[in-house]
């Protein structure tokens, strides 16, 4: 006669399966991907042809990112602490030189009114095809931040508060005269240069 092997009841073990996975689900952390946020412009429709537009070179601000993370703003070595401050000075251009872009005249309605600012101005961020990520995150954060501090100098200037505090209408006052224009060219091979 055959011996009787004793049988373990496996009904609860789908049950506690289950709730150690959902316990693991839980109290697993998981790294946040960083991003950027970037308002992308409507798609340009078939039968419409795409016209290549010229930039007055005085008006760009080149900022190339190479294969070994050095940063290169119009072919000088740059590092990345200096970036805000030259990306202000560029957008801002005070001194109206005659490298940095055109100063235009532009009514802004009550309480900025009449402006003087570089309303053609592009910076253009090219980086090598082996540029790692942070690096990229660590020129574009400069580049919004030059942004954001000559937005937020601009509402404290005529609307006597910060960027953040103003409402809707006055947020887009203060953003056309200080418009955020960063192109992103495609990656290329720009090697240790």
């Amino acid at each position: 006669m055959a011996k009787k092997v004793p049988q373990i009841n496996a009904s609860s073990m789908a049950d506690i399966s289950f709730l150690l996975l959902i316990f693991f689900l839980v109290t697993t952390s998981m790294d946040v991907n960083q991003g950027l946020a970037r308002r992308l412009p409507a798609p340009v429709p078939p039968d419409q042809k795409v016209e290549a537009s010229d930039i007055n070179k005085r008006n760009l601000l080149v900022v190339k990112i190479n294969s070994a993370n050095q940063l290169m703003v119009q072919g000088q070595e740059m590092s990345i602490k200096q970036l805000r401050e030259r990306a202000k000075e560029f957008i801002k251009n005070e001194n109206d030189e005659s490298y940095y872009p055109k100063l235009v005249e532009e009514d802004f309605g009550a309480p900025i009114g009449v402006v003087r600012y570089t309303k053609d101005h592009v910076i253009s961020v090219q980086n090598d095809v082996d540029t790692q990520y942070q690096a990229y995150l660590d020129v574009q954060n400069e580049l919004v931040a030059a942004y954001n501090e000559l937005r937020d100098e601009c509402a404290r200037k005529y609307f006597h508060m910060p960027y953040n505090e103003l409402d809707e209408d006055q947020q887009k006052q203060v953003q056309k005269v200080y418009p955020q224009k960063i192109s992103e060219a495609e990656p290329k091979n720009y090697g240790g240069n």
